[in-house]
């Protein structure tokens, strides 16, 4: 690709193996092709990395999720990037899509770590210059960096695909008080009403609902979320709408499907009309139930890559 403006080498792009469909998909887009690089494990478990290629003064963008297996995609990160520090590399993009341990931004109590502030830490001290990343769980998490982050939304490709959709009887829905702003420019965009769920915490990884705020009788409900995990969060908020008369049609928008435990299973229940996620984690196909969407996060990855390395800016992308 043309590298006018650029301030450093030739655009490399590295994936690791975490979303290696993704690092295509993102490859194809900006016609390059993924940097060669050898990754394997010792007979204990450890980590070997090695180009296959000259980095030296060079622009490089490594691709690599935090998702599960964490600790062995963030330690792969981290090596990945310490390899191309020791290469001499002009400048390095840490391309996470999913940032996992984000989840603890704040100490809860007393005697917790703040884990995305230690994983901002690691990545800087590796010889990371520039963070991309979709949907962190809480924006301070940018803070936590002393190096520029671009930070992209995925709500755009929710709102162009549930607009497609013409749900005129729809009703946004923040499942919990953390979701509000996130709801409310879902809505704005969908030109739809806005209800929200108060919950209570009831225990160290559990709330309950205890009143919704709007109108949702009758209406079909459109829940979004930065992440579904176990899918607790989304199993009691269909119970409540359903209480208040929603119609049994309830659409799920989560950028990181994360999918752990049972949230497939109470995924499944039929009022969930269909869940609408990104492919920042992977979802194999032979686990996907026929009512998830995947909706690509490459054209948007790639296109901020390609602002970053060409010096433009990134902001028409945050909206």
């Amino acid at each position: 690709m043309p590298t006018d403006g650029a301030a450093y080498g030739e655009l490399k792009l590295f994936c690791g193996s975490s979303i290696p469909a993704l690092g295509r998909e993102i490859a194809d887009y900006l016609h390059v092709a993924l940097g060669r690089v050898t990754l394997m494990r010792f007979a204990d478990g450890e980590i070997y990395c090695r180009y296959e290629e000259n980095a030296r003064g060079e622009d490089a963008f490594v691709i690599q999720s935090t998702c599960d297996p964490v600790n062995e995609h963030l330690m792969e990160l981290l090596i990945m990037v310490d390899a191309l520090k020791r290469a001499s590399a002009g400048r390095i993009t840490a391309v996470v899509p999913y940032y996992g341990y984000g989840r603890k931004d704040k100490k809860d109590a007393p005697r917790e770590p703040i884990t995305g502030r230690l994983v901002a830490d690691l990545l800087t001290t590796a010889g990371v210059n520039r963070m991309l990343t979709i949907d962190l769980h809480a924006g301070q998490i940018e803070g936590f960096f002393n190096i520029p982050v671009d930070h992209l939304r995925a709500l755009p490709l929710f709102a162009d695909y549930l607009g497609r959709k013409g749900l005129r009887d729809g009703v946004v829905v923040a499942p919990d008080d953390g979701a509000v702003r996130r709801s409310k420019q879902l809505a704005d965009r969908l030109d739809l009403p806005l209800a929200v769920i108060f919950q209570r915490r009831v225990g160290t990884d559990a709330k309950e609902p205890i009143q919704v705020v709007g109108e949702v009788q009758g209406r079909i409900p459109i829940l979004i979320e930065d992440i579904i995990d176990t899918a607790g969060t989304v199993m009691r908020a269909a119970d409540v709408l359903l209480a208040q008369g929603c119609q049994p049609e309830i659409y799920v928008c989560s950028t990181h499907p994360v999918f752990a435990g049972p949230a497939f299973e109470r995924l499944a229940r039929p009022e969930i009309k269909e869940v609408i996620v990104t492919n920042t984690i992977p979802v194999p196909a032979e686990r996907k139930p026929a009512k998830v969407t995947l909706l690509s996060a490459a054209p948007l990855l790639a296109e901020a890559i390609r602002r970053i390395h060409l010096n433009q800016s990134v902001s028409l992308l945050f909206t």
